[in-house]
């Protein structure tokens, strides 16, 4: 057996049973095979502080391309390098040849339907890729213009799907090269860095940060809870019930085993469940809660 799977190499042939097979696929229903124009794919990768882009044609084996993209020093994403795959392509085919591009990354193409129409609200001045964004939405103005049509279609990853699975593999290549990147211009914004589990992982203001802080803050408070319980339920307990000062009531060790209380966090939870529960009962430790909490 092979130490490490690879994917299986698939063509597109539309004679005989595999032209009523690849009909039957998601792209072949969706008309991709039979689209008169240029068939595109793209692919992005990110993994491990390092972004990547690919991308390939149906028919055309001059179309092709991958890019190690850059800017890592503010944190990595998946839309990045999909985002850049997609403008490397509108770059590569002609203004006045019509596209269809196929594209694995719904928040890519939501992005980008933002700018669709008149009247909307969409700007560059908060996008987190908006150096990328500038290139595409001008390639499709250009391509508007040219009076050609683009058609930016949605499927679903790693389904053997050739063109998806073709960029995949290109943008996965170019993400372990250590040369030249493009797209590294910084923004100067300000960079904020994830301190504990995920102490690795950065990122500019987002919607992301933003949740981020909020969650760390809720659980800042309710740590404080956490430890509050724990040291009321040594009072109301432990000394209340004259146990010596190193021994733990019967039971208790057995506890701490079964429900996985190694922890501050989880012993303290358990504590406050223990006495929420006794307060609910209205029992001697009914008013346990300080007013420090």
């Amino acid at each position: 057996m092979c130490s490490e799977a690879k994917k299986d190499e698939c063509r597109v042939a539309l004679k005989g049973l595999e032209h009523d097979f690849w009909m039957g696929t998601e792209a072949g229903m969706l008309g991709v095979y039979n689209f008169q124009g240029v068939v595109l794919g793209g692919d992005g990768s990110n993994d491990a502080g390092r972004m990547g882009a690919g991308l390939c044609c149906l028919h055309r084996s001059d179309i092709a391309g991958c890019i190690r993209v850059g800017r890592e020093q503010e944190g990595t994403s998946s839309n990045r390098p999909e985002l850049a795959a997609l403008e490397a392509a509108l770059r590569q085919v002609d203004e006045a040849e019509d596209i269809l591009y196929l594209c694995d990354n719904e928040s890519v193409l939501t992005e980008v339907n933002g700018w669709i129409g008149e009247g909307g609200k969409a700007t560059l001045a908060t996008a987190p890729n908006a150096d990328i964004m500038r290139e595409v939405l001008c390639s499709l103005r250009m391509r508007i213009i040219a009076g050609s049509a683009t058609f930016l279609i949605k499927v679903k990853s790693h389904r053997g799907e050739p063109i998806n699975e073709q960029a995949d593999d290109m943008a996965e290549g170019r993400q372990e090269e250590d040369d030249a990147s493009k797209w590294t211009t910084r923004t100067g914004r300000m960079v904020f860095k994830k301190a504990g589990e995920h102490s690795g992982k950065k990122s500019v203001w987002t919607k992301g940060v933003r949740n981020m802080i909020r969650s760390q803050a809720s659980e800042a408070v309710l740590n404080r809870v956490w430890a509050r319980a724990a040291e009321r339920w040594i009072e109301c307990v432990w000394w209340r019930r004259r146990q010596p000062c190193m021994q733990h009531p019967a039971g208790l060790a057995h506890v701490i085993r079964q429900q996985g209380l190694g922890d501050r966090v989880a012993w303290g939870k358990w504590c406050y469940e223990k006495l929420e529960k006794e307060r609910e009962q209205g029992g001697e430790k009914a008013s346990w809660k300080g007013a420090d909490t």
